[in-house]
């Protein structure tokens, strides 16, 4: 992950429709397929600057350089019309020492977007130029409170516990949230896992739509008006010989926030319990991960400092799944599935039951983001399965749909910014199917991954009031990521 851009000036690039994708994808990954077993067969270690810089046992070095081309035709957000592209990058540094007991650590992030256009949804998820991601202290405090294992961590970091559904250090979306604060993770002697945060999270800069069009440079800063404390457990083969291999977890949430003179919030006031049971995929046997939580709380509607008026929060969400790996060499896998997150029953009264999404993850349950991104953890109600193959350890595949509808027809499709209020267009979004396929063009060092989503609309995105009525929505991507 090199620090330097890799990409050509916007100028000259920015286009109002997308390429032509679906040829050049299909092309690419043919030939890589046929290709790959004599071309890219290489043995040998992959290249690491570290092993390059010959530097000492004690000093870490290691980096990611992304690249991923996005295109989408028949935007289904509210305000978009027509076809849009981005062209990301992501590179990533990171640089530790450590010492035994001591280790420091520094983490450079650098992403940037191009051949977007006035119409791109461009956000703080998709650029965030060069700035500090982790710039944190952690103490190895084995043996401390009677753990097998124990680190507390200190300083700017990122935070992925559990299934991530809560926190995550994000993968498909190009930029990667930080927190700044303290994080304690222990383990005991039969593998159990204590999970402890206290961190308010950064804002990310530049935010507003000129900047982010430019990859102006301005630095991350700490939003010290927003406080998230955590705890979560895990325990370890919970039914022991009954049911091998399963994980149970707890966990209990907190947010607290407040405006400051930078900073406005909705003044959210958030305790989430919940738990999760999970069974790994495995040849051979059933796999599973039922995780639900609930919200209490106040939160004002806006961010407005008119808006005093406190509404009541009362929201839930539940994902479930069943899965299967056979006894195959290629590995394959099926898996039945389901996502609630619910609305808010009536937006006009003194209650907001809408799950909204945080700092949790998205993609792994909920399908391709980046510019695309139609599904997100907030009213909505959506079955489906996927279908996985792992024909080697390089290559894999996964096909997936879901049948997605709102949780409540009078809230809105929150990704799309949707909504009517009478509730009379329905509560159906619509059909939506995804594929990728991943493969390391040299292992553990280039992978290539392609990816295409396809939404088939339904009632409510076809006749709701401000829906943006260009039809079916067609998105696909290639990604070249280095590891160095």
């Amino acid at each position: 992950m090199e620090t330097q851009s890799l990409s050509p000036s916007p100028s000259s690039v920015k286009q109002d429709r997308p390429f032509p994708w679906a040829g050049r994808m299909a092309a690419l990954a043919l030939a890589c397929l046929v290709q790959g077993p004599s071309a890219f067969a290489q043995t040998q270690e992959p290249w690491r600057l570290a092993d390059a810089l010959q530097v000492p046992d004690w000093l870490k070095i290691e980096g990611v350089t992304r690249a991923r081309y996005e295109t989408l035709d028949g935007q289904f957000r509210s305000s978009g019309k027509g076809g849009d592209q981005v062209l990301g990058f992501r590179n990533l540094v990171l640089v530790e020492a450590d010492s035994g007991p001591i280790a420091a650590g520094f983490e450079l992030q650098d992403a940037r977007s191009y051949l977007d256009d006035s119409g791109t949804p461009l956000t703080t998820s998709i650029v965030d130029p060069l700035d500090v991601l982790q710039a944190y202290v952690r103490f190895d405090l084995d043996g401390a409170l009677g753990s097998k294992t124990a680190s507390l961590k200190l300083g700017r970091q990122t935070l992925a516990i559990g299934s991530q559904r809560v926190l995550e250090r994000v993968d498909m979306a190009n930029v990667i949230f930080a927190y700044t604060g303290a994080y304690w993770r222990s383990t005991n002697q039969r593998g159990d896992e204590l999970h402890l945060v206290a961190v308010s999270p950064l804002g990310r800069l530049p935010n507003d739509p000129a900047s982010l069009r430019e990859n102006e440079l301005s630095g991350d800063e700490e939003e010290w008006g927003r406080r998230l404390l955590g705890a979560h457990y895990r325990r370890a083969d919970v039914l022991g010989e009954i049911f091998p291999d399963l994980w149970a977890e707890v966990f209990l949430y907190d947010l607290e926030e407040r405006d400051t003179n930078t900073v406005a919030t909705p003044n959210r006031h958030y305790l989430q319990p919940g738990f999760r049971l999970y069974r790994a995929p495995k040849a051979g046997r059933l796999d599973l991960d039922i995780e639900a939580s609930s919200r209490s709380g106040t939160r004002r509607q806006t961010t407005g400092a008119a808006d005093l008026r406190n509404l009541a929060v009362d929201a839930s969400m539940l994902y479930a799944h069943l899965g299967h790996t056979f006894d195959h060499p290629w590995r394959p896998r099926v898996q039945l599935d389901y996502y609630f997150a619910s609305g808010d029953q009536d937006p006009t009264d003194a209650n907001y039951e809408q799950f909204e999404r945080l700092f949790g993850g998205r993609r792994s349950d909920l399908g391709h983001t980046g510019i695309h991104g139609p599904l997100t953890t907030a009213n909505i109600d959506a079955p489906g399965g996927r279908i996985e193959l792992r024909p080697s350890d390089r290559l894999d595949f996964r096909l997936a749909y879901k049948a997605a509808s709102l949780a409540e027809p009078r809230d809105a499709w929150v990704s799309a910014g949707v909504q009517d209020r009478s509730g009379a267009s329905g509560d159906f979004i619509g059909h939506f199917y995804e594929a990728r396929m991943r493969f390391w063009l040299q292992p553990r060092s280039l992978e290539l991954e392609i990816g295409a989503s396809a939404i088939l609309n339904g009632e409510f995105a076809k006749t709701a009031p401000n829906a943006s009525r260009q039809g079916n929505t067609t998105f696909g991507y290639v990604q070249l990521m280095q590891l160095f």
